[in-house]
């Protein structure tokens, strides 16, 4: 279950300010549902999308005994 700030906070941010959780939830959200998002829905996904790229993906680089290599947004 994600806990975080909602899309109504974060709508009034820059993606910058984004945590990695936060992009990988909506990321996550909006790709199931691209096929009715609107353009306004649409481009708020790209953005995203441009976010993550920015930041060199959602891959950890190496994982632990606690931590996977995914971002877990749970």
């Amino acid at each position: 279950m994600y806990v975080g700030r909602d899309m109504t906070e974060l709508s009034m941010m820059a993606k910058t300010d984004w945590k990695n959780s936060e992009l990988a939830f909506f990321h996550h959200s909006f790709q199931q549902i691209a096929p009715y998002l609107n353009s306004e829905g649409q481009t708020i996904h790209r953005e995203i999308i441009e976010e993550i790229e920015q930041r060199g993906g959602m891959k950890r680089q190496e994982a632990d005994y606690t931590h996977g290599t995914k971002t877990v947004y749970d």
